[in-house]
């Protein structure tokens, strides 16, 4: 038993896929143990262009329910579900490149530190605050702001003496000889012109460790501009080159990113001639710190 019924297909395409789907049910019939030959015919009418055409005859067979809703949702899925060649990924093209670049340093931090030794903590520490006190005055004297003076360090310890161990291998307890202090001081200069004057002043006043000296720039950022743009224009350089010889061109960026540094400060003579001007100052070369900055850039290929 069957049905007849003609359609007026607007397009090729769509009498092709009612052809499809026929197919299917009877691709998906065999496999559900039925024998439904019926949709076989649909694989020979696929016109070329659109014209009003009767479906063929497609007897129904004789199933249970149950099965006939299975294959009912198979052939479903397979309609509602049209297949799509995927579209072929663009290639892409990845480049590092490093841009730098250089200013010279309008700030020094140097590390200061009084240390004292006496028989007992109280004589000890009475000595290092009295040094360290002469220090800080000092240091104001120069000019130095209080936000720029700042003790990064203070430490009270024993000194032990170990005696030597005995020739019937008794060995004696340590036993504390005296104390230690500590006080270190953390200093900003910011007139770089200052700073032999300081380390030799401080050194004057009781100073006797430390010492470390740290030329940097109290706002790098304009700084790290600069590298951002010369990475970046090395690294269209570098790809441009690239697909140039490869003989395509570059699409859209589809990623950025980037790695941020610091370099050593190189030294510059004039900054030591400037400072040392003054004889009885430490000579001091504040040098040219050099900032760096990698960037990795991925664009697509037009080919």
């Amino acid at each position: 038993m069957g049905y007849r019924k003609s359609v007026r297909l607007t397009s090729a395409n769509q009498w092709f896929m009612r052809c499809i789907a026929m197919s299917a049910i009877a691709a998906i019939a065999p496999e559900l143990g039925v024998n439904y030959q019926g949709a076989q015919d649909a694989r020979k009418l696929m016109p070329s262009q659109g014209f009003a055409m009767p479906l063929p005859q497609l007897p129904m067979p004789h199933l249970p329910l149950r099965r006939l809703t299975r294959i009912g949702l198979m052939a479903t899925s397979l309609i509602a579900l049209p297949a799509y060649a995927e579209e072929p990924k663009p290639g892409v093209i990845s480049v590092s490149a490093t841009g730098t670049a250089s200013v010279a340093p309008d700030m020094a931090i140097i590390n200061l530190a009084v240390v004292r030794e006496a028989k007992t903590a109280r004589e000890a520490l009475s000595e290092n605050n009295k040094a360290m006190a002469a220090v800080l005055a000092a240091m104001k004297a120069e000019g130095i702001e209080d936000r720029d003076l700042q003790t990064s360090n203070f430490n009270i310890q024993p000194r032990y003496f170990y005696p030597q161990r005995q020739s019937n291998g008794e060995q004696k307890p340590p036993r504390i000889t005296g104390y230690i202090v500590s006080n270190a001081l953390t200093v900003r200069i910011r007139d770089l012109s200052r700073v032999g004057a300081v380390l030799d002043q401080s050194v004057s006043l009781g100073v006797n460790s430390g010492g470390n000296i740290n030329f940097t720039s109290e706002n790098p950022d304009e700084t790290l501009q600069s590298a951002r743009k010369n990475a970046m224009q090395k690294a269209i350089a570098k790809a441009t080159t690239l697909v140039e010889a490869a003989g395509v061109s570059l699409g859209r960026i589809t990623s950025i990113s980037e790695q941020g540094g610091h370099r050593p400060p190189v030294p510059r003579k004039l900054a030591r001639a400037s400072i040392a001007a003054d004889e009885a100052a430490v000579p001091v070369a504040s040098g040219e710190n050099s900032y760096t900055v990698t960037v990795n850039v991925t664009w697509e290929l037009d080919q």
